[in-house]
């Protein structure tokens, strides 16, 4: 297993009906973890995007990604491309269930960094609520 300093370059964009974007943009520092095939990237949220007192982490198997929040925001969503997938969404303020209809999902990820998108629609307690698409650039901390 290795284990690396990085630098994640993280844009959200939330796109609901035909309005313009919502998007957040975060630079922070994280964690690459490689195991085998398993590539998995761990950073804290931050004021920027609401979720302060969050930890991040995007596990990377393959064609399919996990995204997995601790802390504030209790959640874990699973993306393949072309498959849907229902989870819990765990906020102070309550618990939501949330489908996922993943687009798409693509990554260039190795242990040097790269990056990975994905793109999908939300839907909350079963409305629709628009397309998230995250695009992740990822690079090696410079020593």
């Amino acid at each position: 297993m290795t284990e690396k300093q990085i630098i994640l370059f993280v844009r959200g964009e939330q796109t609901y009906d035909s309005v313009a974007p919502e998007v957040t943009e975060l630079g922070t520092e994280g964690v690459m973890t490689i195991d085998g095939r398993e590539i998995t990237l761990t950073y804290q949220e931050s004021e920027i995007t609401g979720m302060e007192g969050t930890t991040t982490r995007f596990t990377i198997q393959g064609d399919r990604v996990v995204l997995e929040r601790t802390g504030m925001i209790v959640s874990r969503m699973e993306f393949k491309q072309g498959e849907r997938s229902s989870s819990f969404y765990e906020t102070p303020w309550g618990t939501m269930v949330v489908d996922i209809a993943t687009t798409k999902l693509a990554h260039r990820l190795t242990e040097r960094g790269g990056v990975l998108e994905i793109v999908f629609t939300i839907a909350v307690n079963h409305q629709v609520t628009g397309e998230n698409r995250f695009k992740i650039r990822v690079r090696e901390m410079a020593r």
